[in-house]
């Protein structure tokens, strides 16, 4: 994995979010909406919120709290590609689920930055980490930083997708 590459993904993914935040309409931004499912708000408040406790998972494996544990072959090929494997709906494990709601559109920015500036601390770190020292992951097992980071990306980039998803639904 390229570090380097990952942050700069990630620094264009945050702006994407930055944006399309700005252009959701006020009135709709915490309406469930027609396909059902999450709000634009209850998504952007899950995944940030997903994002900075991935962010303090790896912070653990720099700071070796983490433990010597393989990581699944699988897992290797999702961070490999890029992207989480096909599916209908992903199920948030139940202690995310408890975390989602609904927030304001300022509340999501906070949100944002906060993430911004956790990445920012945590991101000069993770070349230099221990490749062993791993913190467990509540669907995908144990991550070292590096892992943590490219899994971040993952994420926030799947979640993109359901916003999409969201808007298309909001003009049909």
């Amino acid at each position: 994995m390229n570090i380097a590459k990952i942050k700069a993904s990630l620094d264009k993914i945050t702006e994407t979010y930055k944006t399309r935040l700005f252009s959701y309409n006020d009135e709709i931004f915490n309406i469930t909406p027609p396909i059902n499912g999450w709000s634009y708000s209850e998504v952007y408040s899950h995944i940030f919120d997903a994002s900075l406790l991935s962010l303090m998972a790896l912070e653990n494996s720099l700071h070796g709290k983490g433990e010597d544990k393989p990581t699944h072959f699988a897992v290797k090929l999702i961070l490999f590609f890029g992207s989480l494997p096909p599916a209908k709906k992903y199920k948030v494990p139940k202690r995310l689920v408890d975390r989602v709601k609904k927030i304001s559109k300022s509340e999501a920015m906070d949100f944002i930055l906060e993430f911004e500036q956790a990445l920012a601390t945590a991101y000069p770190d993770v070349a230099n980490a221990n490749k062993r020292s791993k913190t467990k992951h509540p669907r995908l097992g144990y991550l070292n930083a590096e892992q943590w980071l490219r899994f971040i990306e993952i994420h926030l980039k799947h979640h993109l997708k359901q916003l999409v998803r969201i808007e298309n639904s909001f003009k049909a």
